[in-house]
């Protein structure tokens, strides 16, 4: 029995779940290593981030700005471009909100501001991803490496742009003013009281929804199915009369605007202003996520989720344990890019000789 002859379940949850245990069984090794007890540090880690109300909300918190990034590379990965360069993309979608919101925060009300902030954001990732789509598609410049270039030009110009023009006078911090109270998304707690004083907001509803819209785009829809043509075969694709460049642009636009919307939960939701380097990382977590959540909308959040919980419960566990230092949660997540991206077909040839046993 071949890889592709398994069951859609055995290669949808069996081996990713043994993936991301094979994971947590060297951090939890490591941990030992430490001078701590695994098991302790793990429900310590579990109930800061699950179990307690309050570490919940900041879970949740932390997962809505990764679904919108593990969708901006689960979108691209369907039509086979690999983008790398959704940090990128989300710092300008960030700049694009700012932007608008600076301009218009003491005219407009909330109910127009929010939406006109949240698609400056849109538009701003999206136009950031075009152009190394563009290049893809009618340059052949490989969109790895033309996303990986942009992540450090959109670096580059978002220091220019906070340092030389968005710092108010008189202040040295380098970020944008403070927006307008009306420009600040509305919390979960009024509907939820018992998650506490979290930052957790309509973003994570809108993640929500952008999930469901994906489901139903990719797998129910014309386009979705030339869209998963192209990333499947893109010559066979071509000969049915699918437009390869028509796919990767429009994907790769619609990636880096789902990139752009992740800027809107942080910079709109928790700190109300424009920062340096405000995505810490999320648009390459993103990545993480699309691979272990094999691109489908229920894995997606599952990993926003978990990763969420690795920050949140993380940062507890470092205060309660000092033997344990905040990085070792950044050498955890890449234990689980290693094992559900680089190895993630390391038990494909086990569960292969179980089913072939199985059917003899």
């Amino acid at each position: 029995m071949n890889q592709a002859d398994l069951p859609r379940w055995a290669t949808s949850v069996a081996m990713p779940l043994l993936n991301l245990l094979s994971a947590l069984l060297v951090a939890a090794g490591v941990i030992y290593l430490l001078g701590e007890n695994p098991a302790e540090s793990m429900g310590i880690l579990i109930n800061s981030a699950v179990l307690n109300p309050e570490g919940l909300g900041y879970t949740l918190f932390y997962a809505a700005t990764f679904i919108f990034t593990g969708l901006s590379v689960s979108i691209a990965m369907q039509a086979g471009l690999f983008n790398i360069g959704s940090e990128g993309q989300m710092y300008l979608g960030g700049l694009g909100a700012t932007l608008v919101l600076l301009a218009l925060d003491h005219t407009l009300p909330g109910w127009l501001l929010i939406p006109a902030a949240i698609a400056g954001a849109v538009l701003f990732g999206g136009l950031w991803a075009f152009v190394p789509g563009y290049l893809q598609a009618k340059r052949g410049s490989h969109v790895v490496v033309t996303t990986i270039m942009f992540n450090f030009i959109s670096a580059s110009l978002m220091n220019y742009v906070i340092v030389s023009h968005l710092i108010p006078d008189g202040e040295q911090s380098p970020a944008s003013r403070v927006f307008a109270e009306s420009a600040w998304l509305p919390k979960l707690n009024s509907i939820l009281p018992v998650l506490g004083e979290t930052p957790l907001n309509i973003s994570f509803v809108l993640a929500l929804v952008a999930l469901v819209i994906y489901g139903i785009a990719v797998w129910r829809t014309s386009w979705g199915y030339q869209l998963r043509a192209a990333g499947l075969n893109p010559h066979a694709a071509h000969y049915a009369g699918i437009s390869i460049s028509k796919t990767i642009i429009v994907t790769m636009l619609i990636s880096g605007g789902l990139a752009g919307l992740a800027a809107v939960n942080p910079v709109m939701g928790s700190t109300h202003y424009l920062g340096l380097n405000f995505p810490a990382g999320a648009g390459f977590i993103g990545i993480a996520i699309a691979l272990m959540g094999r691109q489908h909308p229920v894995g997606i959040l599952l990993s926003s989720i978990l990763f969420g919980a690795l920050i949140q419960g993380g940062f507890d566990l470092s205060l309660e344990k000092p033997n344990i230092p905040p990085e070792t949660f950044i050498f955890i997540q890449g234990l689980i890019i290693l094992f559900c991206g680089a190895m993630e077909n390391l038990y494909a040839p086990v569960l292969s000789a179980m089913f072939k046993r199985k059917d003899k």
